[in-house]
């Protein structure tokens, strides 16, 4: 019961409560509303790309919209789970273990970025608070350009 208060978590767990570990373990990795409107307006204009893909094989990170033939990754980052600057607010229970958690993977995202553009690729991260429609454009601008740039460069 949620409200149970004999109710333990699971050893190693970080929920502070039952109903909060069914609400977190419910929140979705990939599409999320967020990338779902930016894949529709991307496919919209024509482009294809493969979902939830890893842009290098040897990279066990996988991006939201990739790709492949531009080196083109996508990121659409959640506010919480990446702190953004504008949204961001540090939790209230468990706060060490979730702001902990919060920079890791702010520090993985860097990681990440940087990996890629050593491997030749484009990093493209947007806030999953951004309009969708200038992600979208934004997103099929640059893969445009890059193809352009490549069929231009001599063999």
């Amino acid at each position: 019961m949620p409200d149970d208060p004999q109710w333990e978590a699971p050893e190693g767990s970080w929920a502070s409560s039952a109903a909060r570990r069914r609400n977190m373990q419910a929140i979705r990795s990939r599409d999320t509303k967020p990338e779902w409107l930016i894949r529709r307006l991307v496919h919209a204009q024509g482009l294809r790309y493969r979902v939830a893909a890893r842009p290098l094989p040897d990279l066990r990170r996988t991006a939201d919209l990739v790709f492949r033939p531009t080196k083109v990754a996508v990121f659409i980052d959640g506010c919480y789970w990446h702190g953004c600057p504008e949204h961001y607010v540090p939790p209230k229970t468990n706060s060490g273990y979730w702001s902990e958690k919060v920079l890791r993977n702010m520090e993985r995202d860097r990681e990440t970025d940087q990996r890629l553009i050593d491997a030749g690729w484009l990093v493209l991260r947007f806030w999953e608070h951004e309009p969708s429609d200038s992600c979208a454009d934004k997103i099929a601008t640059t893969v445009n350009r890059r193809r352009r740039s490549s069929k231009t460069r001599p063999v």
